[in-house]
């Protein structure tokens, strides 16, 4: 009966951007200008990083994971999107509504995860500048990298296998612009609550943990800085940490708003905005707050168009 019940659904309807016809073309140059200022950025850090020897450092390591993490994340989204606005037939298949899914999940989880190692390695660098390069060893971050990414693929597996089991009946309509597990769960007519109970478990875990960690780190970081008798020393201190602050705050701040204090006259147009923030805007806007605040990126960059210049 669950398989008869599923075979009914083929494909579902993505009907959170209800966007006016005079509008249309807007919105889409402005979408395709987001992503494609998205895949160029951060296709530009991970580049830098990898040509250029003085990045070749715990920090940039991250920062390059981030940047590839960054570049799938909308790479999930966006181009459905854009498809769906470009044929006015904004569908998905089943499979394919799954497959966005289980993407959506590892790289959104990968990215939560980055953010708590790189508030861990500045905390290293501003509190133990002795130990650092002891405590966080080449071999150390790159055994944390891969165990943090088996960890993802796992638990993106575990959420899409359990969303696999369900029927979709009648209704094929998502309220959102992509496949979001709690758009997914409303439409089922299958019991839900082990789904629900492990987004409870799970998420809670990937996101108030990590939170909580980011922000300890920082009031480590402020309680030692204070101790600094240099104001010039204060100064570099904030100027480093302060776009990663800034990313913490527009990545945590709209997922904790979307998911975790829910409003109940949330409309579906201003869930949809706030899921655009995360999804789109803070991967497109991550290589502009690293490179423009990072005087190593912005070395790294002249040097490169210097060297082609004169190659030229």
């Amino acid at each position: 009966m669950m398989g008869n019940n599923r075979s009914l659904i083929s494909k579902f309807l993505l009907l959170g951007l209800p966007i006016p016809s005079e509008y249309h073309l807007l919105f889409y140059t402005l979408f395709m200008v987001m992503y494609l200022t998205t895949i160029l950025g951060n296709l530009l850090i991970i580049v830098l990083v990898l040509l250029d020897s003085k990045l070749h450092s715990p920090m940039y390591l991250f920062l390059s994971n981030l940047s590839f993490s960054d570049l799938c994340f909308s790479s999930v989204t966006m181009p459905k999107l854009l498809q769906n606005m470009e044929s006015h037939v904004p569908s998905i298949s089943y499979i394919g509504c799954l497959t966005q899914l289980y993407f959506f999940m590892v790289f959104g989880d990968m990215e939560s995860f980055l953010l708590v190692i790189m508030a861990y390695d500045r905390y290293v660098a501003i509190c133990f500048p002795l130990h650092y390069t002891s405590i966080m060893s080449i071999r150390f971050c790159a055994s944390l990298l891969v165990l943090l990414w088996m960890l993802t693929i796992s638990n993106a597996m575990m959420h899409t296998m359990l969303m696999a089991r369900l029927s979709f009946c009648e209704k094929n309509m998502i309220l959102h612009f992509f496949c979001d597990i709690s758009a997914l769960l409303k439409l089922s007519c299958s019991d839900t609550y082990i789904n629900e109970l492990m987004v409870f478990i799970i998420g809670g875990l990937i996101i108030i943990i990590p939170f909580l960690l980011i922000v300890m780190s920082y009031v480590r970081i402020f309680l030692s800085i204070i101790k600094v008798p240099s104001t010039q020393g204060i100064h570099k201190v904030f100027s480093t940490c302060g776009s990663h602050l800034s990313v913490v705050s527009l990545f945590y701040g709209t997922i904790i708003g979307l998911y975790l204090c829910p409003s109940g006259n949330n409309s579906t147009v201003k869930e949809n905005a706030m899921a655009m923030m995360y999804t789109a805007v803070t991967p497109m806007l991550n290589p502009f707050i690293y490179s423009l605040r990072n005087r190593d990126m912005k070395r790294a960059l002249i040097k490169r168009i210097c060297n082609k210049k004169i190659s030229l």
